[in-house]
């Protein structure tokens, strides 16, 4: 079985054509100010072998959708209704949605939720201490993102420890531009650090992650400012990009070693959140077996690693100098005698929505992927 994985971010968009969990073909395509192009799309797969069925990432499936789903005229209408939990990812969802069904108008298609995984955390982790009002009419809730990234993660960590995944108790660290921890108990998401939008949590590139809501206010009612304007700067000037000009990690860790004052306090902020973040989530998980890095950050940035785990020790984490220094795709970094397992997995995204898209139009057919 042929399938095409569609992942569209907010400026570009990723084609993958796996076959048995091999990539046949691959383009990363920049979106234009109108949208995604049909024309560049078709000649960059006009060449490629027809796909069977399509997997599109789609960021918010909100309460709705908490599993994959084959996409129809319904099913299209309901994931634009969810645009307003999340303005900036859905509609580039539904565009690339939109321009891949007019270059393959009978391949059906399969929606998978960033927002899915999630779906299992129990009421004490997704309930906001909010008036009622909000909670019911609204729908305000802890739904937490990169579920798909989460899924695949921990259970390639299971398979690389050679031990079942639902004896495992996993900490899963998402750390790219965006980033989240997910606690997996079982194979099952009971907590993560993202919330009700991709803002919460972590410290991120552009993003600040968690603050004092307070903080949204006082800017409203005493600095003059607009939602917008606290919008866009929570959003885009934000996280480490709000110490320099960049909120690329590689080019942070390249200043703080040279010496520069602002992109150490910078890599010491987003450690600092990061390690208290771990730590919460092995609460939630009542013990640590295993901590996974992945992402951008998570799987290229070995100084990242060495200062997170070094200040967890306490947890049992111990890592191999050597082995983190060296690390490239998917291997255990642990020193000898750790109680608790360290790895770095390579992110395939692609992978869990296949395996996602199988799942659901065969879901009685031996395992295709």
């Amino acid at each position: 079985m042929r399938i095409l994985v569609v992942n569209a971010g907010s400026s570009s968009i990723k084609l993958r054509l796996l076959d048995a969990e091999q990539i046949v073909a691959s383009a990363d395509l920049a979106a234009g100010a109108g949208g995604f192009d049909v024309d560049a799309m078709r000649d960059e797969v006009e060449d490629w072998p027809k796909p069977d069925v399509i997997g599109h990432r789609i960021v918010h499936g909100g309460t709705r959708y908490t599993a994959p789903v084959r996409i129809d005229a319904e099913v299209r209408a309901g994931l634009a209704s969810l645009t307003d939990l999340a303005p900036l990812h859905q509609p580039k969802s539904l565009a690339a949605l939109d321009a891949v069904t007019e270059l393959f108008p009978d391949v059906p298609s399969v929606a998978c939720f960033d927002t899915a995984f999630h779906a299992t955390m129990p009421a004490e982790a997704s309930t906001y201490p909010i008036p009622r009002r909000w909670r019911d009419e609204f729908g305000i809730r802890r739904f937490g993102f990169h579920g798909l990234s989460h899924a695949y993660a921990s259970g390639r960590a299971a398979a690389m420890l050679g031990r079942p995944i639902e004896a495992l108790r996993i900490v899963s660290c998402h750390l790219g531009a965006g980033a989240s921890l997910a606690a997996v108990a079982g194979g099952r998401s009971v907590d993560t650090t993202m919330g009700f939008t991709p803002i919460d949590g972590l410290v991120m590139a552009t993003r600040s992650g968690a603050l004092d809501p307070g903080i949204v206010l006082w800017l409203q009612q005493h600095a003059g400012l607009l939602a917008g304007d606290v919008q866009h700067a929570l959003e885009h000037a934000s996280g480490l990009s709000a110490f320099g000009d960049t909120g690329d990690m590689r080019a942070v860790v390249a200043a703080a070693e040279a010496g520069d004052v602002d992109a150490d306090l910078a890599l010491s902020v987003y450690v600092h959140r990061l390690v208290g973040s771990v730590a919460s989530m092995t609460a939630a998980l009542g013990g640590l077996d295993a901590l996974l890095f992945t992402g951008g950050v998570g799987e290229h940035a070995p100084l990242v690693r060495s200062l997170t785990t070094d200040r967890l020790a306490f947890l049992g984490i111990a890592v191999d100098p050597g082995r983190n220094l060296a690390a490239s795709g998917d291997v255990e970094i642990s020193a000898v005698g750790s109680a608790v397992a360290t790895l770095v997995v390579e992110a395939r995204e692609d992978l869990q929505i296949a395996r996602e898209v199988a799942a659901t139009l065969l879901p009685n057919a031996s395992k295709i992927l």
